[in-house]
């Protein structure tokens, strides 16, 4: 997939100069994973359809939201991603990227200063924080049980929730059940028809006696 092949699939206008900080930041993400294994190898060489038009989706969603949470933010998707496209389109955004790794947290602060991204680094745990932002997201960073224990404050500051999920989605979401409550609506990806966006509402603890 070209970068004009991944715009096309997006609801509002790529700018050029987002496509050239989208490039920088995958060089960076190639050059570093190298020594840091911040994505699968394999993956590199499909740079765009598997990471960037995954990311980028979340905003054909919520192309309107401001303030964004990523949780697990690892290499940086898809919280870079949606970082450097509000950059271009919003006149004012915030992205969190949220990572309890510290060496994940200096690479992401590198992208952040390099690119001059309108994104904040935090180096803790997302069950810590008491942040208020439009939407929470994640890709790859924990099964769906645990994700809502991670978003969970997050959603009760009134985020809206959508997550980026593979394959197993269905099974991830009938293990949740049994420890939460809440309304799903499910979209396939696409960048991937076997994976699905998803959108949470309405979270609330299963009640044990």
């Amino acid at each position: 997939m070209t970068p004009a092949e991944m715009a096309a699939r997006l609801v509002f206008h790529v700018k050029q100069g987002a496509l050239d900080d989208l490039a920088a930041f995958g060089q960076m993400v190639a050059d570093k994973n190298e020594v840091m294994n911040l994505v699968g190898p394999l993956t590199i060489p499909h740079y765009w359809s598997r990471h960037v038009l995954d990311s980028a989706q979340l905003l054909n969603h919520r192309p309107q939201a401001r303030s964004w949470a990523d949780l697990g933010a690892g290499a940086g998707f898809p919280g870079v991603v949606l970082a450097i496209l509000l950059k271009h389109f919003a006149e004012t955004a915030t992205v969190y990227l949220v990572d309890s790794l510290a060496k994940r947290c200096r690479f992401l602060e590198e992208v952040v200063s390099d690119l001059a991204l309108p994104a904040v680094v935090i180096n803790d745990r997302a069950e810590n924080l008491d942040l208020k932002v439009e939407v929470v997201t994640a890709r790859a960073c924990a099964p769906m049980t645990k994700l809502l224990g991670f978003a969970e404050r997050f959603i009760h500051n009134g985020a809206d929730a959508w997550f980026l999920k593979g394959e197993n989605v269905g099974e991830e979401l009938r293990e949740a059940g049994k420890a939460w409550r809440f309304q799903v609506e499910q979209s396939e990806s696409l960048s991937d028809p076997r994976g699905r966006v998803v959108h949470i509402q309405g979270l609330q603890r299963v009640r044990t006696r």
